[in-house]
């Protein structure tokens, strides 16, 4: 995995995101067999800023049902990336 695209999926916006955002932790959805220092690779190179560290979590598919039928939404892995004091990720400030 060295495509930084194909590492980071999506960002996770969300009211929990946006209050870790005050504290420079941002909050990303991931390949699920991405590692941590691929991870901080990526975020530095997509965003040109310096991270501290890298929490990562298997997130389950939730159950569920439409009538009759019923699924499973698919298994994902979130990563919450610490930045260092003063790094911005200007993404996530337009609220």
């Amino acid at each position: 995995m060295n495509d930084p695209g194909k590492i980071i999926i999506k960002p996770i916006i969300s009211e929990k995101s946006y209050d870790n955002v005050e504290n420079g932790k941002y909050t990303f959805e991931v390949h699920p067999d991405a590692k941590k220092t691929e991870i901080r690779k990526a975020v530095e190179n997509i965003f040109n800023v310096v991270v501290e560290k890298v929490n990562t979590m298997s997130v389950k598919g939730k159950i569920k049902k439409q009538g009759r039928t019923s699924g499973r939404t698919k298994n994902w892995k979130k990563a919450i990336v610490t930045l260092r004091e003063g790094d911005r990720i200007e993404f996530f400030e337009a609220k």
